[in-house]
Parts: structure tokens; sequence; C-alpha cells
């Protein structure tokens, strides 16, 4: 199969691309430029999702599209509602057109109808607008995902590697799910070829959840590293995210590190049930202590 992959240049992109060639996959990224992609074996179109004039082209020829774009933090034009509800919208509107069937979309564990945070309501308008699209629709819910290079398991392990203490926003009791890239990778790239994933709605976590706080300790562990785990009030880390959200987007032009959607998103658990997903996919997720072991060997 050809498959036009949104959002590929990114940390799970560019392993459910891998993924994808490894299995005799033909693959196209559509990229606004700002980024690398892999190399020759990939065909690169350059667009953007929120330009939809640069969409046709991008799906003339593909047999799927796999929409993972999707941001954390907004800046400029860039966001929530018009990157994860828009973008997607009219990326369903160009498979349409170009008389695509088959639809994979990456969503987020804790996307709901009424949620808190913005980044989950957005991501909800996106749900509904694929499964209300009249195409052969796949959706994922990841949890955190974590492997070489993220964005969450590598940050905390970096500033161990030179601060007395870890922070934590708030109690630390909130329960997440940690899901190693390769098993997110592996149901992305298996699903163009599995019927048995039209229509659903599956969550991709690992095997059990765990408080933010033991996470933590887990990480320090299997770096080797004695640290500190220091919480820090709600209402300091809302005034340091408010003060972020407005100094980096007008004075860097780059999102902050950290918005107050995200300290709402951690008071939240993010679990799932991975049963589902393993049953129509036939593998078994891998746990976090299994993927830490893998990400930080000793001896």
């Amino acid at each position: 199969m050809k498959i036009l992959v949104t959002g590929g240049s990114g940390f799970v992109g560019r392993a459910i691309v891998e993924r994808l060639l490894s299995r005799g996959h033909a693959v196209r990224v559509l990229a606004r430029g700002t980024r690398p992609t892999q190399g020759g074996a990939i065909e690169t179109v350059q667009g953007s999702i929120l330009r939809p004039e640069t969409l046709p082209a991008a799906c003339q020829g593909v047999d799927a599209v796999l929409h993972l774009v999707g941001i954390i933090s907004e800046v400029g034009d860039q966001t929530f509602e018009r990157v994860h509800t828009e973008g997607t919208r009219n990326m369903l509107d160009a498979a349409r057109s170009a008389g695509l069937r088959r639809f994979i979309h990456m969503s987020a564990l804790g996307t709901r109808p009424n949620a808190v945070a913005r980044y989950h309501r957005s991501k909800w308008e996106a749900e509904q607008a694929v499964r209300a699209s009249g195409l052969d629709w796949t959706i994922f819910r990841p949890s955190l995902i974590y492997g070489p290079g993220d964005g969450f398991v590598g940050l905390f392990a970096r500033m161990a590697q030179w601060s007395p203490v870890l922070p934590v926003i708030g109690t630390g009791q909130s329960r997440v799910q940690p899901v190693a890239v390769e098993d997110v990778a592996h149901c992305f790239a298996a699903a163009p070829r599995t019927p048995g994933s039209v229509a659903r709605t599956l969550d991709l976590c690992g095997p059990r959840p765990y408080p933010f706080d033991q996470v933590i300790r887990m990480i320090l562990e299997a770096t080797g590293r004695h640290r500190g785990v220091v919480h820090l009030p709600l209402p300091i880390a809302r005034l340091q995210a408010g003060f972020l959200e407005s100094v980096f987007p007008r004075m860097l032009n780059q999102a902050p590190p950290l918005n107050r959607d995200q300290i709402q998103m951690l008071q939240e658990d993010n679990v799932g049930d991975p049963v589902p997903a393993s049953e129509v996919f036939g593998f078994a997720p891998r746990s976090f202590e299994d993927g830490l072991a893998r990400l930080f060997p000793r001896g």
C-alpha cells in the first residue's frame, strides 16, 4: 500500500514511518518543510493541514491516510482548535475528494466531550468529525508515549543528571499508563490492513497504571540516580505557566515548555483499557519496567 502520513517528522511519526517501511509500504509524508524526514525511501510532499489547497496533491495516488499531527502547546496560529479540529476536517475533506476510504487518526487518552482541558476538547471535536466522515476510520487514543528521543522519560532522565530534585506538579497521585513508542508504531502500521480495526476507537496504553510520583521514581531507579521529588503547588505552577505562555510565543516565537492546559491534564487520571487493541493487533503491550530497562540498560 501507499500511505500518506501527516506529522511524520515528529517523535512518534518517525517511529511509525519506520514501521510502515519495514512492512513494505510506500510512504509519503506531508511536510511543512521545517524539519527533515528520514531520507530517500520516503516521498515528501510540501503542504500543511491548515492550507487546504495543498492537500489534494498529497492525497493523490495513496491508499490510506495516517493523520498524526498534534500539538501540546500553542504558538501563533497553531492553536488547539485550528490544528486538531480544523486541520483534521481539512484532511478528511481532501481524503474524500481524492476517493480515499481508509483514514487512521491519532487522538489522545482522556479525550471526551465537555473535557476541562482545551486540548482534550479539540481532540474530541476532531474525533467526531472522523466518525461522521463516511470513511473507513480507526481512532487511536495513546497514553503518555515514551521511547528513544521522547519528551517525557528522556526529559526527566536528563534533568536527573544535573538537578538535585525533580519537580512534580500537584500531589503526583494522578495515574498514567505509559505506552512504548514501538507498540504505538506497531498498531498504526498494522491498521491499514486490519479490517477488524475499522470503526473502532482503541486505547493505546501499557498493561497497568501508575501514580505519576511512582513513574518519576521508576525513571530515577532505571537511570541509577538518587534524587528528591518536590511537589510544586498548583497555584504556583499555574502562575509560572501563565508567564511562560505570555513570554515564549511573543518574544521567542516558540511554544512554551509548560502551559495551563497541561497542568490541568496532569491532575487527571490518564488511563485506559489495553485489551481491545491487543486483541485486534495480536500483541502484548510491554510493561513500563521492561521499557525502562531497554532505554537504560545496565552492565
